[in-house]
């Protein structure tokens, strides 16, 4: 039950018969205006800015915004879910609702439980299907706590949607077709020598110092013993590169699986050219020739800074800037080898191939210059069909105790995603790593985020849950034999409910489905996560004023009415802070110690 898009089909309609009777446009968008909590809870329940919005297209038949808000606001009357509806300013309307309709909501959420705010399968086929591509780091070495964030924003995005009621693909692209991947072979090379019995001394600059490359070494060594030895680079550097991969990339897999993240897709750059489909990346090339969008011509010279793909000569370009990026993009470099921004197209365009027409990408921040042309070529290769959004990713700076954590002596020169979960858990992990928008910079300190005080997010909203499974096994020893159950508690005389920490918790409880609906639209899952944090706030909030005032404990052993009606609040409770933390990726437990 979303009372927010109940009553914005219901404004809808009444503005539909203002322009069945010829004061409006008839093809008023209606998606324009919002129906949304009011800023202040004392102005009402809900606040709609219909009037304001569509002011101009109202003038010939309104004086002003708030004679359309107070007509509006006439035509509620006849609602019998409103109890008062009032214009506010030049035309905003504030509306009150009928104690009954929170009474609903809670019976609505008893009756759906963890289910409640999830989007219908109808929902699939309105917006396609939806590609979201996280993490693609490179297979060099272990993740490391950057390459966390964006791997957990993307997991908690791709579940978001989901539970939104699209039809989601999580997908990681393998950028295993450029020079690191060759000079991780030479690093796994070094290591198969050492795994040997050959010293090897100090790493040599500009290979990969870290010891994960051990047990690779090891393997080759084993499979091959000294067969790679003394031999030209040209005759092991396939067979080492192979094998460097998929040892990086199941050490990759175990990292994931350790922040409980999986991918349906791995998607091989190298596939792009040397694949079953033949080059990919020329057809791409063509497709777009095809259209009309590539040319051979001479870019202009940079203002500014340099660019980095710039070259002084004829070559092939792109016609992005006609999608609105800068400059046109070159495809071929000058030693006749693909950029890299071609190759991303020849995979986008695999893609929408695939039949995906939202596609979403995680990157790191340090990809934003990037941006523009990608949703350019997407635009070229889908005729406009197809939706691109990248989503950036901020860097994580490490603490502990306000300090910067030092390195990792696995990694060579960072610290692993691996190091972090191990030492503050899953949990703690991906909770902080949300409770921020993504292209905000993120400050991660150890230390605080296994501290159990409000002051750390993980643990309020965890505690919240706990807190209310604690009010239930309470109940069971204040009432022998008491039915829990949701069938049960929603029989209960929800109207006793009249206070106003428990009135401000329900209304709380009311924006869950607008909530996932609006996080879902946004592709910001650090709503959910700012939301659960607001839940839990006002959760132990009534609960401290039950330490003074005795009279609203939820478990009243003189007042069983009251206390099934208080329970019903609960059980509601402990079903959206489940539901939302299951999003997130974190656990809801019952016992916190």
């Amino acid at each position: 039950m979303n009372i927010f898009a109940i009553f914005h089909h219901r404004i809808a309609a009444i503005l539909k018969g203002f322009a069945e009777a010829g004061r409006l446009p008839a093809d008023l968008d209606m998606a324009r205006f919002v129906v949304e909590p009011p800023r202040d809870p004392s102005h009402g329940d809900l606040a709609v800015n219909a009037a304001m919005v569509f002011a101009k297209d109202a003038k010939a038949h309104f004086a002003n915004p708030r004679q359309l808000a107070t007509e509006i606001a006439m035509a509620l009357t006849d609602d019998p879910d409103v109890a008062q509806a009032e214009v506010a300013g030049p035309g905003f309307l504030n509306i009150r609702l009928q104690p009954g309709v929170f009474s609903s909501v809670l019976r609505d959420v008893l009756a759906h439980g963890g289910d409640i705010g999830r989007g219908g399968k109808g929902r699939k086929s309105a917006h396609g299907k939806v590609n979201v591509e996280y993490v693609s780091a490179n297979p060099t070495g272990p993740m490391h706590v950057g390459h966390g964030r964006g791997a957990v924003f993307g997991d908690a995005l791709a579940n978001l949607l989901e539970f939104a009621g699209h039809e989601v693909t999580r997908e990681y692209y393998i950028n295993d077709a450029g020079a690191q991947v060759d000079v991780l072979a030479r690093s796994a090379h070094l290591r198969y020598r050492e795994a040997l019995g050959e010293s090897i001394g100090e790493i040599p600059e500009g290979l990969y110092p870290g010891d994960y490359l051990v047990p690779v070494g090891k393997a080759l060594a084993a499979k091959y013993g000294a067969s790679l030895v003394g031999k030209p680079e040209a005759e092991w550097l396939e067979t080492v590169r192979e094998a460097a991969i998929a040892g990086m990339m199941d050490m990759i897999r175990e990292d994931l699986a350790g922040i409980a993240i999986t991918h349906e897709v791995f998607f091989s750059e190298r596939s792009l050219t040397r694949g079953e489909a033949g080059d990919m990346v020329a057809a791409a090339i063509v497709a777009l020739r095809d259209k009309g969008l590539v040319y051979e011509g001479r870019l202009p010279p940079p203002k500014g800074k340099p660019v980095e793909d710039y070259e002084d000569r004829e070559q092939i370009l792109f016609r992005s800037t006609q999608f609105g990026d800068d400059i046109d993009r070159p495809l071929i470099k000058s030693d006749g080898g693909y950029t890299y921004f071609a190759s991303d197209i020849a995979y986008h365009k695999t893609k929408i191939d695939r039949g995906f027409q939202t596609l979403i990408d995680v990157w790191g921040a340090d990809h934003g210059g990037y941006v523009k042309r990608m949703n350019a070529a997407v635009a070229a290769l889908s005729d406009g069909k197809a939706a691109l959004d990248v989503k950036l990713c901020q860097m994580v700076q490490l603490m502990r105790d306000g300090e910067p954590v030092k390195m990792s002596k696995r990694a060579g020169d960072f610290v692993t995603l691996r190091d972090v979960v191990d030492e503050v858990g899953v949990d703690a992990v991906r909770f902080i790593m949300l409770f921020r928008k993504n292209d905000a910079p993120l400050e991660f300190d150890l230390a605080k985020v296994i501290e159990q005080s409000k002051d750390n997010p993980v643990f309020y909203v965890q505690y919240a849950h706990a807190r209310c499974k604690s009010v239930l096994r309470q109940a069971l020893n204040a009432f022998p034999g008491i039915d829990l159950s949701a069938a049960a508690l929603g029989r209960a005389d929800l109207g006793l409910l009249d206070d106003a920490g428990e009135l401000g918790l329900i209304k709380l409880i009311a924006q869950y489905p607008r909530v996932i609906e609006q996080a879902a639209h946004a592709h910001e899952p650090h709503r959910l996560a700012f939301y659960l944090h607001d839940l839990a706030s006002a959760l132990h909030s009534h609960w401290n004023r039950g330490k003074d005032h005795p009279h609203l404990r939820f478990v009243n052993e003189e007042k069983r009415d009251l206390s099934c009606a208080r329970l019903a609040l609960v059980i509601s409770l402990t079903s959206i802070l489940a539901s939302g933390l299951a999003i997130l990726g974190v656990s809801a437990p019952d016992e916190m110690r």
